[in-house]
């Protein structure tokens, strides 16, 4: 009687603290294909199946007429890699004569792998709404006249982003005003001014944001503060966006004739996954918006771009004189200083655990999300 097999598992031998295989474009990914087996088996081949891709798909309503409608099928997708080895036996499996397997005794039996990611920049791992950036390296166990034993398992790679660059150490400021006007009545204005020392952070940090708020109309308004993560998706000349609330503070109501500045008050970021800027099929965005809530009109906001990279703020780096010199330029617009540098933030690997990564690593709002063949120019809350 021949044996069979008890367990096919596949094993990382790059991991960090978490027990997470995470490589970077240029890393040589390695690890072993793990065989038990109760009694003798014959194996006409163990081969892996390694496969970096992104992939994108979403359906779509048109109508063709006054009675007719179809569905419209949108997918796209980019290959980074592919790769294939045997471990055991040869290419052909579909030869079931007695010739050419391979015996296997029973026990625990290790085949190691290796190979090595390209040089190109690849996109970070991701789970979108409509789409996804994936890694696997798959097993495949074929015996003669059975069905093969397959095994899949994913592993992580960023495309990291260094913070620590000029264009993301640059402050983010801007000032908007708006007057609201009831029939033939104009009330006073309602102005807005906002900076943040930066434009990239890591998950973790928490976001100094300076404001002032200034209410001369004779409405109750209150100031707030969000982070949208914005997901788009491109396929056939088409595209298709979600956004998504990742955090967001609220200020105190302001009467007609307050005015209410923020001195550094504190929105954290959370576990979200790192922007994705160089996919030509999916992006991953992110901006803090802060705004007025006007009851009966249309909000005023700001909308400052956040960067999310991998690789923290270094805590005693200095800027270079060109940064130095527009950060100067643009506190001017603005009267509300900014205080010392805070302490480093952790890096992206020790804030987000593989579970939040798979989970498309953002808390989402409780109100449905926005979504969108257009960009919306202003998201509802």
């Amino acid at each position: 009687v021949l044996g069979k097999v008890k367990s096919l598992t596949i094993s990382f031998d790059c991991l960090n603290d978490s027990n997470v295989p995470v490589y970077s474009s240029g890393d040589t990914v390695s690890g072993r294909v793990n065989l038990e087996v109760t009694g003798e088996i014959r194996v006409k081949s163990l081969k892996i199946h390694a496969r970096g891709h992104a992939k994108v798909r979403w359906t779509a309503s048109r109508n063709a007429g006054s009675n007719t409608a179809y569905t419209q099928n949108y997918t796209e997708e980019v290959e980074y890699f592919n790769h294939k080895d045997i471990l055991i036996g040869h290419e052909r499996d579909d030869d079931n004569s007695k010739e050419g397997f391979n015996t296997i005794h029973s026990g625990r039996h290790e085949y190691a792998f290796s190979f090595e990611l390209p040089q190109t920049p690849l996109a970070t791992s991701f789970e979108g709404r409509h789409g996804s950036v994936r890694y696997w390296v798959k097993a495949e166990l074929h015996r003669t006249w059975l069905l093969p034993v397959k095994l899949k398992k994913e592993f992580t790679v960023f495309e990291h982003i260094d913070i620590n660059t000029p264009s993301l150490l640059s402050p983010q400021a801007g000032t908007k005003e708006k007057t609201l006007c009831c029939w033939f009545c104009t009330s006073g204005p309602i102005s807005l001014s906002a900076k943040i020392e930066r434009k990239g952070y890591t998950p973790g940090e928490s976001i100094q944001i300076f404001a002032e708020i200034e209410n001369c109309s004779s409405r109750m308004v209150v100031p707030k503060a969000t982070i949208y993560q914005t997901q788009t998706f491109y396929a056939k000349g088409k595209m298709k966006e979600v956004k998504q609330l990742a955090a967001n503070l609220r200020g105190e109501s302001l009467s007609s004739g307050k005015t209410e500045t923020w001195n550094g008050k504190l929105l954290k970021i959370p576990p979200v996954s790192p922007s994705i800027l160089d996919c030509s099929i999916i992006r991953v965005e992110y901006s803090l918006m802060v705004y007025v809530d006007i009851p009966g009109a249309m909000d005023l906001f700001l909308n400052l771009p956040l960067v999310i990279g991998t690789i923290p703020l270094h805590p005693f780096g200095s800027r270079t004189s060109s940064v130095s010199s527009q950060c100067s330029m643009n506190m001017n617009q603005l009267s509300l200083s900014l205080p010392e540098r805070p302490e480093a933030p952790p890096s992206y690997a020790e804030v987000v655990t593989e579970e939040q990564r798979r989970n498309n690593l953002a808390p989402i709002d409780p109100n449905p999300d926005q979504s969108s063949d257009d960009r919306p120019s202003c998201p509802s809350r």
